[in-house]
C-alpha cells in the first residue's frame, strides 16, 4: 500500500482529499497543526502534529512517505510575507532530503496568468499576492526536479460535488466557473497515479 502524507489535511480541500485518498486505498498521513480538526477515523490514517513552518518536523513526516498532497493556503493567523511558499520550501527540503520525489500541489487558476478576458484580468488582479506566493513555491518544487503535477482550480465553492469539471494545460477560458473544493480534491487524488499528469501544469472548472 502506497503512502501518501497530506499538508492542509483539515483545510476545505484538504479533507476531502484525506477521505478520498483512503478510499483509493492509500495509507494517508495528515500533517495538521490541530488534530482535533480532524473528523476522519480510518485503520489506514495517521496524524501526525506539526506546524508546515517547522522545518525539521516537516522533514521528520515526509520520512518512510511515497508522495506528497500539499493543499496549503494562506495561514489566517501570520503576518509573514509569501507564507504558502515558505512552508512549501521546507516540503520541497524534506522530500529531497528523503529521497521522494512524487508531489501534487494545488496553487490557484491564474498563477501563470492564465485567465482570459476581462473577468479574469480582474480576478488575478484582485489575487495577486496569493498568486505571487503560489508562484515562488512552485518555483521551489520545479527548481528542485521533483515529479510534480500543479492543480490550479478556479474559484472555489462547497457546492456538491459535480465530477464534470474541464481541464485546461494552457490558458483558462472566459466561460470558466468556480469549482467545489470536493471535486478538486478528486483531480489531486486522480493525479496520483495518472502519468500523463506527470511534470505537468492543470488548470481545473466547470464551465
Amino acid at each position: 500500500m502506497d503512502k501518501l502524507i497530506i499538508f492542509g489535511a483539515t483545510g476545505g480541500v484538504g479533507q476531502h482529499a484525506v477521505r478520498q485518498a483512503l478510499s483509493e486505498e492509500y495509507e494517508v498521513t495528515a500533517f495538521v497543526r490541530s488534530p482535533e480538526k480532524v473528523t476522519i477515523e480510518h485503520e489506514n490514517l495517521h496524524i501526525v502534529q506539526g506546524d508546515a513552518f517547522d522545518k525539521e518536523a516537516v522533514a521528520n513526516a515526509i520520512k518512510g512517505q511515497d508522495m506528497v498532497i500539499s493543499t496549503l493556503g494562506t495561514p489566517k493567523d501570520t503576518e509573514l510575507e509569501n507564507p504558502i511558499s515558505k512552508m512549501v520550501q521546507n516540503i520541497v527540503d524534506g522530500m529531497v532530503e528523503h529521497g521522494v520525489s512524487r508531489i501534487v500541489y494545488t496553487a490557484s487558476a491564474g498563477v501563470d496568468g492564465e485567465i482570459q478576458g476581462e473577468h479574469g484580468q480582474q480576478v488575478m488582479n484582485y489575487l495577486k499576492v496569493y498568486l505571487v506566493d503560489h508562484k515562488a513555491a512552485i518555483d521551489a518544487i520545479q527548481a528542485a526536479g521533483l515529479n510534480y503535477t500543479i492543480i490550479r482550480p478556479m474559484g472555489l465553492t462547497n457546492e456538491e460535488p459535480l465530477r464534470r469539471y474541464a481541464l485546461s494545460y494552457d490558458d483558462v477560458p472566459e466561460i470558466a466557473k468556480s469549482i467545489s473544493r470536493d471535486d478538486v480534491a478528486n483531480a489531486v487524488v486522480m493525479a496520483i497515479p495518472n502519468a500523463n499528469f506527470m511534470k505537468q501544469s492543470i488548470a481545473i472548472f466547470n464551465v
